[in-house]
């Protein structure tokens, strides 16, 4: 029996672990698609480690991609107006990325976000309500 109630707590502890994992998970994905659809507002800030100065600080709502030597950095500047900065790190290069207000997004459950565009590009619609024949 004390091996058979180790073996139940283990799996009980596996179980309860795993739940906290995948909430996290699962808020940390949706955060990011809310991020990617310029729907968070971030303050990045580059600064040289070597001297712990601030290079650069960019704040508004935007994408971030770290390709390794250069992050890539997004922002909607506009209705439809996008920029995109290109900003390489190195030794004494590097930044972080804050977040300024909170998300509300569900931990239970992903975000999907369907872009029509996408889907169905470049389609001409004509119905016989335009005036042709």
């Amino acid at each position: 029996m004390r091996n058979g109630t180790k073996l139940v707590a283990a799996v009980a502890a596996a179980v309860m672990l795993t739940g906290c994992t995948a909430e996290a998970d699962t808020v940390e994905h949706n955060i990011t698609k809310e991020a990617d659809s310029f729907k968070v507002l971030r303050r990045i800030v580059f600064f040289n480690g070597i001297t712990d100065t601030y290079l650069l600080s960019m704040t508004g709502f935007c994408s971030l991609t770290d390709e390794g030597n250069q992050l890539e950095v997004i922002c909607k500047v506009g209705d439809g107006a996008y920029e995109k900065h290109m900003l390489g790190l190195s030794d004494n290069v590097s930044y972080f990325a804050e977040q300024l207000d909170p998300s509300n997004v569900d931990p239970y459950h992903y975000t999907v976000i369907f872009r029509p565009e996408t889907i169905l590009p470049n389609i001409d619609l004509q119905t016989s309500g335009d005036g042709g024949n």
